[in-house]
């Protein structure tokens, strides 16, 4: 029934990685650290080797960075190599956006016409051997156009193909979302995909689209430039998201999902509130964020033998690195620690 998978064992397998991360009470006691500090500690917490890596030529936020986001890498890499059949089918669908946000990165650095020497010492670390591709498209390209090319026969690079020849970067990233989830909604619609990563997805795609639609309001966009942004597939509805795209307030843009009847407004208008006070999208997003986690740990406990556990985990060791990235960040920007805290979910 499993397709030859390992459920048990690699949900297993993940639940103990899931506890080996830095808990809530670990990481305020980080933010009391200085910056220097920091990379001893998270050391201890399965970060040395790719400090140790760096320490050669890197140092502070850039050292602590770098090794992070080739920590992950390396993660994601074992994390599949102990799922098999089907269930690594399913996974490898959540995984997979890993690469089109790569994809992303690429036409960036390639539009910006930024300076390979910092994109692989930087932002493409060439230690990290899973850059390899990417560093040699941006080594490569010196067009959008270029960068298209040298990433055909890959999914993302099937979608940038289909867009006209002179499309901009943020059509292309808009493209490449909507890519992704299409090819994840139809992976999972098939018989072996599973319904509940169907829901998962749809509630993802349904957060996006909130935080888009506000995010081009505060931007003065409006009408059908608003609802190019949308991505098809969620759970709300398309005419409570037409409606949406025309609204010219937030309230009115509120009003307007709160007709969808799988829109949850709770904690919105405070949301709102704090946001338009302190003039940042970051309430609303870190809302939205919040009761998307929440609704993964709801599944991986109530499926305790399934993808869902696996799944949990990458999502819970993605939010680490992220608030480990926050807090050296801002340490070294000089931030305060109420203010670093106010923005890491923890």
């Amino acid at each position: 029934m499993n397709g030859r998978s390992n459920m048990a064992n690699a949900s297993a397998r993940a639940k103990a990685r899931k506890a080996s991360l830095i808990d809530a009470t670990r990481m305020r006691q980080l933010l009391q650290l200085g910056p220097d500090t920091i990379g001893a500690s998270i050391g201890e917490h399965g970060y040395r080797n790719e400090i140790e890596e760096y320490a050669s030529r890197l140092s502070g936020a850039d050292l602590i960075e770098a090794a992070l986001s080739h920590n992950l890498d390396n993660d994601l890499s074992t994390v599949l190599g102990f799922c098999q059949g089907r269930l690594k089918g399913m996974v490898s669908v959540y995984v997979d956006r890993f690469s089109y946000h790569n994809a992303k990165t690429v036409l960036r650095a390639v539009h910006s016409g930024a300076d390979v020497e910092v994109v692989t010492s930087q932002v493409l670390p060439e230690e990290n051997s899973s850059n390899s591709r990417w560093i040699e498209i941006v080594r490569n390209a010196d067009t959008l156009a270029e960068a298209v090319t040298s990433m055909s026969g890959t999914p993302w690079g099937n979608t940038l193909s289909k867009l006209d020849s002179d499309a901009t970067l943020q059509e292309m990233e808009d493209a490449l979302d909507r890519s992704y989830y299409s090819i994840a909604l139809q992976a999972m619609s098939g018989p072996d995909g599973h319904p509940l990563i169907i829901r998962y997805l749809r509630s993802e795609i349904d957060n996006r689209n909130i935080i888009n639609q506000f995010r081009a309001l505060r931007q003065d966009i409006h009408g059908d430039d608003r609802a190019t942004l949308m991505i098809t597939g969620g759970k709300i509805g398309e005419t409570a998201l037409r409606q949406a795209s025309h609204a010219d307030s937030e309230a009115s843009l509120l009003e307007a999902f709160r007709r969808a009847p799988t829109f949850d407004d709770t904690g919105f208008e405070e949301a709102l509130a704090v946001s338009a006070e302190k003039g940042t999208m970051d309430p609303i997003v870190t809302l939205l964020q919040r009761r998307h986690y929440a609704i993964l740990r709801r599944f991986a406990h109530l499926n305790p033998i399934s993808a869902f556990p696996i799944i949990y985990y990458i999502e819970s060791k993605v939010l680490e690195v992220q608030n480990i990235r926050l807090l050296v960040r801002g340490k070294a920007a000089g931030l305060s620690n109420e203010v670093i805290e106010a923005h890491m979910d923890i």
